[in-house]
């Protein structure tokens, strides 16, 4: 829904403060919601201010300047903290993801470096296999194939 202007704000509250008009009244005759001008009243009457308040919409961050500060210290003393563990050390009452996202916003991720040392140095597999038809010869009998056919091909 779109905000109301400064304009027809204006004028709402000039014809309800001019006259007798009931908010119905004023509400049908400038096509909005009797709550709207209940609204523009209120705001009135607490802030001084009838503009569109689009700052205070939507959903209150959890995390805040001061929780930001913490997380760097605790990242910058101890890098392997898990996001669990982080919550856990500033107390913070916010989900997971809450917390990855401010992180990636902050430039802090968990991602590995090329320069980390490899995880395992020791070989895989049990022996040498070549690569390429080398390794598939070795991989199957002869004279067997993986196909539905179960006769025997010649050698």
């Amino acid at each position: 829904m779109k905000t109301l202007s400064l304009d027809l704000r204006e004028r709402i509250l000039a014809v309800y403060d001019h006259g007798n008009d009931s908010r119905a009244s004023v509400a049908s005759r400038f096509g909005v919601s009797e709550a709207m001008v209940k609204k523009l009243l209120q705001q009135r009457r607490h802030l001084g201010d009838i503009r569109p308040q689009h700052h205070r919409a939507g959903r209150k961050p959890k995390i805040h300047a001061e929780h930001r500060l913490q997380l760097r210290q605790e990242l910058t003393a101890k890098p392997d903290l898990t996001l669990g563990e982080l919550r856990e050390r500033t107390g913070l009452k916010c989900t997971l993801p809450a917390i990855h996202y401010v992180l990636v916003e902050m430039g802090l991720t968990f991602k590995k470096r090329l320069s980390a040392p490899p995880s395992r140095t020791a070989r895989i597999s049990a022996g040498p296999v070549g690569g390429g038809a080398a390794g598939k010869a070795r991989s199957s009998p002869r004279a067997w194939s993986s196909s539905t056919n179960r006769r025997r091909r010649p050698i």
